[in-house]
C-alpha cells in the first residue's frame, strides 16, 4: 500500500463524517454570523466531496509532486458528473416540467383519488419508473420539483419529509433497471457481463416495479391529510408555447442520447443554452447553480473514489453471494453504487449469481445517504429548501430510507 493511498482513505473518511455533520455547520452558521458564510459553504453537501478532493490533489502535489496530482487528476473520468449538470438543467427547464405536470394532472383527474393524493404518488412512483427511458439524474429532477410545493414544505411534519425523501431516493435508484442504460450502476456492468434491456426487466425490472408501487403507496398513505392541492396547480401555469416545449423534449432527448460522448452532449446543451435566450419569454430562470454544484460533488467524488479501489475490491471479492448483497447495500451508502459495481466488472470468473446480488444490493442501499447514488445530490439540492434550517440530516435521511429499502431488499431476494 503506497502513502497517498492510506492519504486517500483518510481524506475520504473525512469527506464522509464531513457529509455527515453537514447539518451542524448550517447550524453554526446561525450561531456566528460573523463567519456564516464560510459554514454555510462547508453545510453545503455538494460542496463537500469537491472540497476534500481538492485537499487531495494538493496533498499528492506535495507527496508526489505537482505532475503526478494532475496526472492523476486528468486521469478520472467525468462525463457522469458532466451529463448530471446537463442533463438537470434541461429536465428543469419550465416548457419541460410544464409538458410534464399537464401530462400527470390529466392522468390524476381520472384516478379515483384527490388530486394532490394522484400527483404525490405519481412522483414518488411513476416518475422514478420513467428513469429507466430518460436516465434517473432527469427523473429525479422532474420529481423533485413537481413534489416541492406539495411534500417538501411548511406544515408537513419533519419526519414525514424525511420518509419521503427516503422514498423518493430508494424508488429512483430501483427505478432506472427496467433497461440496461439508464441506471449507472447498470452501466458499469452491461457491456462486460452481457446485461441487455430484456436482461434487465425479467431479472431485476418487474421486482423494481412493484417496490416502487408499494413504497410509494405507503408513504402517500402516510401523507393524505398533510397534502393540500398547492396555491396553483401545475397544469394552471401560464403555457409555454408547444413548438418551444418539444423542442425542450428533443434537445432532452439528444443529451440522454448522446449521454456516454460529453463532447457531443455539452454542444447540445451549448445549443440549449442559445435557445432560451432566443426565447425567454417562455423559460423561468434555469437552475444552473444547483446543478453546478451537483457536479462539483459528482466530480468530488470521482476523484476520491479512484483511490479506494486497493481496499473495496478485496471486500467485494471474498464475500459469497447472499453476503455479497448485503455487503453492496452496506457499502454504498458510504460511496457510490456506481463505483461497487464497476469493481464487481473487474473480478475474473465472478458468478451469475455473485453479478445478481452484487447489482441488487448497489441499487437496494442506493437510497440510505446523499452519495448512495449519483442523482441523489440533485434530489438534495432540489429539496433541501423544504427542510428545517435550509439542510438535509443525513441521520434523517438513514432513518426515512429504512423501511423503503427493506421493501426493496426483499423484493431481490424473495421474488
Amino acid at each position: 500500500m503506497q502513502t497517498i493511498q492510506l492519504v486517500g482513505a483518510v481524506l475520504f473518511g473525512l469527506a464522509l463524517l464531513h457529509t455527515f455533520a453537514a447539518k451542524s455547520f448550517e447550524l453554526l452558521s446561525h450561531r456566528y454570523p460573523r463567519h456564516a458564510g464560510l459554514f454555510h459553504l462547508l453545510g453545503e453537501v455538494e460542496v463537500v466531496f469537491g472540497f476534500w478532493a481538492f485537499i487531495l490533489i494538493i496533498t499528492m502535489a506535495f507527496l508526489d509532486g505537482g505532475a503526478a496530482a494532475m496526472r492523476y487528476a486528468e486521469s478520472r473520468h467525468y462525463t457522469e458528473p458532466l451529463f448530471v449538470f446537463a442533463v438537470m438543467v434541461v429536465a428543469a427547464s419550465r416548457p419541460v416540467l410544464d409538458i410534464v405536470q399537464r401530462v400527470l394532472l390529466a392522468l390524476a383527474r381520472v384516478v379515483p383519488l384527490r388530486t394532490e393524493l394522484a400527483l404525490v404518488w405519481f412522483g414518488l412512483a411513476l416518475v422514478p419508473l420513467t428513469g429507466s427511458l430518460i436516465t434517473e439524474p432527469a427523473a429525479m429532477t422532474l420529481a423533485a420539483l413537481m413534489l416541492a410545493p406539495l411534500v417538501f414544505r411548511d406544515g408537513v411534519p419533519e419526519w414525514l419529509k424525511y420518509g419521503a425523501l427516503g422514498v423518493l431516493f430508494v424508488n429512483v435508484s430501483i427505478g432506472g433497471m427496467l433497461t440496461s442504460y439508464a441506471a449507472p450502476p447498470v452501466l458499469m456492468v452491461a457491456q462486460t457481463w452481457q446485461w441487455d434491456s430484456a436482461y434487465m426487466a425479467a431479472h431485476f425490472g418487474w421486482k423494481a416495479a412493484l417496490a416502487v408501487v408499494v413504497n410509494a403507496s405507503a408513504i402517500t398513505f402516510m401523507l393524505r391529510k398533510y397534502l393540500h392541492a398547492p396555491l396553483r396547480a401545475a397544469g394552471d401555469a401560464p403555457a409555454s408555447s408547444v413548438t418551444v416545449s418539444l423542442l425542450h423534449l428533443g434537445f432532452l432527448a439528444l443529451v440522454v442520447v448522446l449521454g456516454h460522448h460529453p463532447v457531443l452532449f455539452l454542444g447540445v446543451f451549448m445549443l440549449f443554452l442559445g435557445f432560451t435566450q432566443a426565447y425567454e419569454r417562455y423559460q423561468s430562470p434555469l437552475i444552473i447553480k444547483e446543478a453546478l454544484l451537483v457536479g462539483f460533488f459528482l466530480a468530488g467524488l470521482v476523484v476520491l473514489g479512484g483511490m479506494q479501489q486497493w481496499w473495496l475490491q478485496p471486500i467485494v471479492e471474498s464475500l459469497s453471494p447472499l453476503a455479497l448483497f448485503f455487503g453492496a447495500m452496506s457499502l454504498t451508502a458510504i460511496t457510490d453504487n456506481a463505483a461497487l459495481t464497476y469493481l464487481g466488472s473487474l473480478i475474473q470468473g465472478i458468478s451469475p449469481a455473485s453479478q445478481y446480488m452484487l447489482m441488487a444490493g448497489a441499487v437496494t442501499g442506493g437510497g440510505l445517504t446523499v452519495i448512495a447514488n449519483a442523482p441523489n445530490p440533485a434530489g438534495a439540492a432540489l429539496l433541501r429548501r423544504g427542510f428545517r434550517d435550509e439542510s438535509i440530516g443525513a441521520i434523517g435521511l438513514l432513518l426515512g430510507a429504512l423501511a423503503p429499502t427493506a421493501v426493496s431488499a426483499l423484493a431481490f431476494l424473495l421474488l
